[in-house]
């Protein structure tokens, strides 16, 4: 924003000067009405209080001179945003106390003009109200923004403070296992391993997540191997803890793909089966190839997903809140698919039918090398 120094006085029109002459009154005026309505406000220093709102009025009072009205378009825009951030990382604000106070402003801007004897045409007055419109909305969409970047920053710390204690649990879990003579201690010692072992997958898939969200790629290690001896492996393991009827109908196929995520996120699709099927029902495999992609499938019968949240599965805020409320787990197992799918290139297909059941598809190229180091980004 470049400010009033940068414009000369006499291009201003006469409504923009009387707008101006009234800004230390209407500022105050809006800091005392903002401290009366709202809790919030009033605890805030007035270093903090204040913000932004002054460049707001100036580019507001620019906007009654017609050869200011794009810059002053631009002005609001940025002032706005950056209002919206600073309120999310500096106040206990939420998104109806930022709006309120937004339309505070409008209105002790516009009683201290009526005081003053400004008036306003009604297209003059039309355009006030549309730039303050437009104010409130990008101020809380960055307002939104900013306050998800710093619940993932908590969300990584926090991930990445549990590792060590899990780390060091699960080796003594392994050392009671191989070294107790006690068959009962022994079996403790398993069940501690298997379920560490569930909390750091879920929490290397949080942070992988938390990747995407903020732009970074996927850490991926590429190398050739057989798809069809991945999936084996996948439904050996989840048979021998499990206990399902898990078929298999595989074909040979070579190619370069990252293991470790291919093999994460087939389990999550083999466990989401598991647990969403119907009781009893087997669940399925596939790998199917063509002449340049392979295609991994995992299909259960069962309740079909209702087709309104066929998209929300896949967004990791609201599984996450979805699989809070069901207690069922942290909800970022279909998002991370998603994410290892797009990291190889490719994407995940759903189909769910009363009739036919549900099937989850990882379609992914034959050779993922080529985007190892450009990962296709898909909300």
């Amino acid at each position: 924003m470049m400010g009033l120094s940068t414009v000369d006085p006499a291009a201003l029109s006469e409504a923009s000067r009387q707008v101006l002459a009234l800004q230390v009154e209407a500022i105050r005026n809006w800091k005392a009405l903002v401290s009366r309505e709202l809790v919030e406000a009033s605890r805030l220093r007035e270093s903090i209080l204040e913000n932004t709102l002054p460049v707001l009025f100036e580019s507001v009072a620019l906007l009654l001179t017609p050869a200011y009205v794009q810059r002053a378009g631009v002005d609001i825009s940025v002032m706005a945003v950056g209002h919206g951030d600073e309120r999310a990382r500096l106040t206990g604000y939420d998104t109806t106390t930022l709006i309120h106070e937004l339309q505070l402003f409008r209105s002790a801007l516009m009683d201290t003009l009526a005081a003053g004897g400004v008036a306003l045409s009604a297209d003059q007055a039309a355009m006030i109200h549309t730039a303050i419109d437009s104010a409130i909305r990008e101020s809380a969409n960055a307002f939104a923004s900013a306050q998800a970047a710093l619940r993932e920053q908590f969300a990584v710390a926090l991930a990445h403070d549990l590792r060590t204690p899990l780390s060091n649990a699960h080796l003594a879990a392994q050392l009671i296992e191989r070294s107790s003579s006690l068959e009962q201690a022994k079996g403790l010692a398993s069940r501690i391993l298997q379920n560490t072992g569930r909390i750091e997958d879920m929490t290397t898939q949080l942070l992988d997540n938390l990747l995407k969200v903020g732009g970074m790629s996927l850490p991926m290690r590429i190398e050739q191997f057989d798809m069809s001896e991945l999936a084996m492996e996948v439904v050996q393991h989840t048979s021998t803890f499990h206990g399902v009827d898990l078929k298999l109908d595989a074909e040979p196929v070579s190619g370069h793909w990252c293991r470790g995520s291919l093999h994460r996120a087939i389990e999550n699709l083999v466990g989401n089966a598991i647990k969403h099927g119907a009781a009893g029902a087997p669940v399925q495999l596939w790998v199917q190839q063509t002449a340049v992609r392979v295609k991994v499938s995992v299909h259960n019968e069962g309740d079909p997903i209702p087709v309104e949240l066929m998209e929300s599965i896949f967004q990791m805020y609201l599984r996450a809140e979805e699989a809070r409320r069901s207690s069922v787990g942290w909800g970022v197992g279909l998002p991370f698919v998603r994410r290892v799918a797009e990291a190889h290139g490719g994407s995940v297909l759903v189909s769910s039918t009363a009739m036919e059941g549900t099937t989850f598809s990882i379609d992914i190229p034959r050779d993922a090398r080529p985007f190892q180091s450009s990962v296709p980004t898909m909300a």
